[in-house]
């Protein structure tokens, strides 16, 4: 491949499979629940739609915008809350599903917001975790893929707003 064009890392096949195994693992868990998906936008919209799609129980959606990148490959420190939920979330089980867990940033101030709303129970999903880079003192519930502290970009995950459409996931 060209140098700077992403490069293959986890074919489709191989994320649907995973997607199948979270699902069910959370079909088990919330047998008698109704738990809320929470996706963080704009990453999480397509391991969301196609999760959602496998899980057999009730359940609701709503969405958080976030920012710390802007148009960078690091993130600038700073979390910026672009779009709230339109959800009551005190007294239900929610589900975070997030693209990527990498510093841990996004997700620790996701945590501590909606822990703040006294939720009956919380737990997170997660396509891909960087656990080598993450600064977390918490547990992550359903991880799809542990990889390196790699630039990955597809299946949502972009650069500058750019591969989100890519059907695996790259490094760039």
């Amino acid at each position: 491949m060209e140098k700077g064009k992403p490069q293959i890392y986890i074919k489709h096949s191989d994320i649907k499979r995973r997607i199948k195994e979270l699902a069910n693992q959370i079909n088990n868990d919330y047998k008698e629940k109704i738990p809320i998906f929470i996706g963080v936008l704009n990453g999480s919209f397509i391991f969301l739609s196609d999760l959602i799609r496998e899980i057999k129980i009730n359940c609701e959606i709503d969405f958080f915008k976030l920012s710390s990148y802007g148009d960078r490959k690091i993130s600038t420190g700073q979390v910026k809350m672009l779009k709230e939920l339109n959800c009551e979330v005190k007294g239900r089980d929610i589900i975070i599903v997030e693209d990527i867990v990498d510093s841990g940033l996004s997700m620790t101030f996701i945590r501590d917001l909606i822990l703040k709303q006294k939720p009956s129970s919380f737990k997170i999903a997660t396509l891909l975790y960087k656990k080598e880079v993450t600064k977390i003192n918490f547990g992550l519930d359903y991880v799809g893929f542990e990889i390196p502290n790699k630039f990955v970009v597809g299946y949502g995950l972009d650069f500058a707003q750019k591969y989100r459409n890519l059907n695996g996931i790259y490094v760039l």
